[in-house]
């Protein structure tokens, strides 16, 4: 009987084994994926889509741009997208608190933030940001919710105790030049392309200021893979092949740099100086993870979020869809 129950055991997981590996030999699964063109999201879709590898791992990808940082949110609540690989994490939590059946399967942009002035300014530290206009992401984007929680824990600077100045990176650039704003957050990337053209001087990052906060080395996230919860229920397999293209992606840009300028320069209209400088920071600002350690950071978030007021609602486990992950690291 045990030889048996052995056998069967051994003959479904090899079923299931061929399930996930069979790829492109067997009918493509489309899944609607959509991404905010803006951010750290634009230069890595761009590679997504001009490269093959989801159509290697069996995946047929419709990709929906988004203008707006919470519109893939709003995209997979209506469902109208199947799965966003770089939804803002203060979203997700809110969004998942309200009741729409969405899921974590991956964290995918560590939070490379850095807060800044003008190099002629006379702000010298983050407590004098204290009624000022402060430019970042949108109200709502993870960025924001990241430092509005850094600013009311380290520094008791409340949200209605500054102007929050919401924009794009480039926007929010162009207003620290017409001095719109007195400070900003912005993306490494962001603060490296500005070279020369805007002198800013660094007050701090969201690094070390979360350490501080939670008295913890995590990384803050701003960005996670979040999927419809009725995909991931019933295939979650081929959730586990869009965490493998996204991996394929994210090593193939690491070893062919020089090809991801190109695709920077072409699909997503960066400067050649900007395309070399994101991609500089590539592997800073990407990532595909989901071990018990990000998890465990990301409940940290929603906890410090809550706290400060920032995110209203609970959370569960079930939010956290292990399942896709663990079946895409026996993919070869």
């Amino acid at each position: 009987m045990r030889k048996l129950f052995a056998a069967a055991l051994a003959a479904t997981s090899m079923i299931a084994a061929s399930a996930i590996t069979a790829g492109p030999a067997r009918a493509a699964d489309t899944v609607r994926i959509g991404y905010w063109t803006s951010g750290v999201s634009l230069g890595y879709g761009s590679v997504l889509e001009s490269k093959d590898f989801l159509a290697k791992r069996g995946i047929n990808a419709e990709f929906v741009h988004f203008p707006d940082v919470n519109a893939p949110l709003r995209a997979l609540a209506s469902g109208s997208i199947d799965l966003a690989f770089g939804a803002p994490v203060a979203g997700v939590f809110g969004t998942a608190a309200s009741g729409v059946p969405i899921r974590i399967f991956a964290a995918t942009q560590p939070a490379d933030v850095q807060f800044v002035v003008p190099k002629d300014s006379p702000i010298r530290t983050l407590a004098e940001l204290k009624g000022k206009k402060i430019g970042m992401s949108p109200a709502g984007s993870s960025v924001a919710v990241i430092a509005g929680a850094i600013l009311a824990g380290n520094y008791q600077i409340k949200s209605s105790d500054f102007s929050l100045v919401g924009g794009n990176e480039s926007r929010l650039a162009q207003f620290l030049v017409q001095k719109q704003v007195d400070g900003a957050a912005l993306r490494s990337v962001t603060v490296a392309q500005l070279g020369d053209e805007l002198p800013v001087r660094r007050l701090s990052s969201f690094a070390e200021e979360w350490k501080k906060l939670t008295r913890s080395d995590a990384v803050p996230y701003i960005g996670v893979g979040a999927v419809r919860a009725e995909l991931v229920e019933k295939q979650p397999e081929v959730v586990a092949r869009v965490i493998a293209s996204l991996r394929d992606t994210l090593a193939w840009g690491n070893t062919h740099r020089e090809e991801v300028v190109q695709i920077l320069r072409k699909k997503a209209n960066l400067p050649e100086d900007d395309a070399r400088t994101y991609v500089s920071l590539w592997n800073e600002m990407n990532r595909v993870a989901f071990e018990p350690a990000d998890i465990a950071t990301l409940k940290r978030q929603h906890a410090v979020f809550t706290e400060s007021g920032l995110v209203k609602g609970d959370i569960t486990d079930e939010l956290f869809a292990t399942r896709p992950y663990q079946l895409a690291n026996g993919l070869k």
